[in-house]
């Protein structure tokens, strides 16, 4: 199938393409100009490439009927996994990502199930080079009788900074009170179905909350967000929506 024809679209200094090749692809900008490329895969997944870098997010090669060919994507540079339920973590997928170069970051729980990587729990910060910086940041469920589903303080949500640019990545949480705290959000990537995270109009007080430039709903299975942009209308929320079912 031929590439769709990308519409690039200026907004408070960020770029988007509407989709490219298999996956829809958004791009962006840092500080310094450069090029900040997000793919869609799946669910929780998500590629990120800056200046050579590869970043996996939680990658998974299978959900259900869907699956992401990681053969064909090269080797990670970093690595970030949220926690261990198997739409997040796939250890096959970890170690066909994996080269000597990867660096790996996961919760305790993940470390304890994979052998290896990096530990960080709530509130640590960590430099991954010159220009990358990771802060993991709450992700629980509030909701009574959800609260098995992810206990507060054993998994992680994620805030990457790439040459200043600042992205939220959420994990599996609901509208915590931490998000207060989660300041100059440029794209935000925020979980849309219960009973494991949060629902449409969870997510947009949590948007209101955080305030960030550019929403993605995402892990958002068959619950249907298309009626976020509505919610959050008047924001001045870029929200878009992506195929991360």
């Amino acid at each position: 199938m031929k590439k769709i024809i990308a519409c690039l679209l200026a907004i408070i200094g960020l770029t988007t393409v509407c989709a490219q090749g298999n996956y829809e692809t958004d791009e962006f900008k840092t500080k310094s100009g450069k090029t900040v490329k997000m793919h869609a895969l799946m669910h929780a997944s998500i590629r990120i490439e800056y200046d050579g870098k590869e970043i996996e997010i939680d990658p998974c090669s299978k959900l259900g009927n869907k699956t992401v060919d990681y053969t064909a994507m090269p080797k990670a540079d970093y690595i970030l996994v949220t926690h261990e339920h198997g739409d997040h973590y796939d250890a096959a997928t970890l170690k066909l990502l994996s080269a000597e170069k990867t660096q790996l970051v996961m919760n305790q729980r993940c470390i304890e199930k994979y052998g290896s990587g990096k530990a960080m729990k709530n509130g640590d910060k960590m430099k991954l080079s010159n220009d990358i910086t990771i802060e993991a940041v709450p992700a629980y469920n509030t909701t009574e009788g959800h609260l098995q589903f992810h206990p507060k303080g054993r998994d992680n949500g994620y805030i990457l900074t790439i040459d200043g640019l600042r992205i939220y990545i959420a994990g599996d949480t609901e509208d915590i009170e931490e998000l207060k705290k989660i300041k100059n959000i440029d794209i935000a990537f925020l979980p849309c179905n219960q009973p494991y995270t949060m629902t449409p109009e969870q997510l947009a007080r949590a948007a209101k909350t955080i305030k960030p430039k550019v929403l993605f709903p995402y892990h958002y299975g068959q619950t249907d967000v298309s009626v976020i942009p509505s919610l959050l209308k008047g924001e001045k929320i870029d929200v878009r929506i992506r195929h991360y079912e």
